[in-house]
């Protein structure tokens, strides 16, 4: 069994939410099975940013589908999208 990386976008609920303090519960809210490899802060729009995190999967079928969910779950997330899926470098 490999690992895929998965390019997450994760949009916070507003302007003023604390996205180092939402990344860290991002981290606490992994799956057993899965782990951070990077992350960056992307800007959207009218001072919105989004954070842009790339999690390291086993290469199972429905791969993502346990992070997506518990990210989801974090208090603060508007939404997660898996924005690229590949092998990681």
């Amino acid at each position: 069994m490999g690992e895929v990386a998965a390019t997450m976008k994760i949009m916070p609920e507003g302007v003023d939410t604390d996205l180092d303090d939402l990344k860290n519960k991002l981290e606490a809210a992994l799956p057993e099975g899965s782990s951070m490899y990077g992350s960056e802060i992307e800007p959207v729009a009218f001072g919105l940013k989004a954070l842009k995190l790339v999690v390291l999967v086993g290469d199972l079928e429905g791969g993502t589908e346990s992070v997506e969910e518990a990210f989801a779950a974090v208090p603060g997330v508007e939404s997660v999208q898996v924005t690229d899926l590949g092998r990681p470098v």
